[in-house]
């Protein structure tokens, strides 16, 4: 028997002042114009984001840049932009690269994602262990059948967002641990083209950011896109009903969740101006309960979880 959770989120109302102290351009914690890059994994979610900053903070006009992971970080380290949103820190390297500039990105925890495997609804096999994943994007499984034995679905087609999404860094690094991707994986170009194309591709696997995955008109966050089926991941060598997870923000939150990563706001400002008063709404309370609205887990306010059904 598996419990599934409702996870409520127990936020002190903490608000930003109104004040802020002038900069030589004109920009303010609260007013100004900037470009922010945000790795597109995370659109749903930071259009949300944006659309209540913008009403609380008129004064404040932020463009944002939808885009690979690669590309976002590359916007920050050529200062085209201060503030990234991504599914990771900066390597040492390429903090490296801010020595002469005399003044280091922070990197804040953001909120608490994960990557989401989805299958065609026709395809009854949701069962996978992360072993059985690694394999599958080393090239080591090619076949349906090889995972299981009753299947009749052919050739195991995985497609990614991008490639050069963060999802595709986390699999290399937390899942393969640097071992090659097999070439015959596919990367198209949005989590919206993913979705779209494993639903109507029943020898599709598709991997996609987790706040991709939710119902909209579910406000409990425990049913998913109806348009595909959600996988469950187990950490042991055979899969169960009993050891799998899926994606639910409270095995999100409990970390069960064997594809559960954190979501980072690089921030570049040394002037304390508009990116920092962007980055102090994103961990404040208004920013975080709109992550927990998303389908994600806030990273910087407390949680807790209500058990509201069983799973038989």
């Amino acid at each position: 028997m598996k419990r599934v959770f409702f996870l409520c989120c127990a936020l002190s109302l903490l608000l930003a002042s109104c004040g802020g102290q002038k900069k030589t351009d004109g920009e303010t914690m609260y007013s100004g114009d900037i470009k922010i890059a945000v790795d597109e994994s995370f659109k749903p979610i930071m259009e949300e984001e944006l659309q209540v900053y913008r009403a609380l903070t008129p004064e404040a006009n932020v463009t944002p840049i939808y885009c690979s992971e690669v590309e976002a970080i590359n916007l920050l380290l050529k200062d085209s932009v201060r503030l990234v949103i991504a599914n990771r820190r900066l390597t040492e390297n390429e903090l490296a690269s801010f020595h002469a500039r005399k003044f280091f990105p922070e990197s804040i925890r953001m909120a608490v994602s994960g990557i989401a495997l989805i299958t065609n609804p026709a395809n009854t096999d949701s069962l996978l262990t992360v072993g059985q994943f690694r394999n599958i994007l080393t090239g080591k499984i090619t076949e349906w059948k090889e995972l299981y034995p009753q299947s009749k679905l052919g050739k195991l087609q995985v497609v990614f967002d991008n490639p050069n999404s963060g999802l595709i860094h986390y699999a290399i690094d937390s899942i393969c641990e640097g071992q090659k991707l097999a070439s015959t994986l596919t990367a198209l170009k949005s989590n919206e083209e993913v979705i779209d194309y494993v639903s109507k591709t029943p020898g599709a696997m598709g991997v996609i950011g987790a706040n991709w995955i939710g119902n909209v008109s579910d406000s409990t966050r425990l049913s998913f896109n109806e348009s595909v089926r959600v996988m469950a991941v187990s950490y042991s060598g055979h899969a169960t009903v009993a050891n799998s997870f899926k994606p639910y923000q409270a095995y999100l939150a409990l970390r069960q969740y064997p594809l559960t990563h954190d979501v980072f706001i690089l921030v570049n400002d040394p002037r304390n101006g508009l990116p920092t008063g962007l980055m102090t709404f994103l961990t404040k309370d208004r920013g975080q309960r709109i992550i927990l609205k998303s389908g994600l887990v806030p990273a910087t306010q407390p949680v807790r979880l209500v058990n509201v059904k069983d799973e038989f």
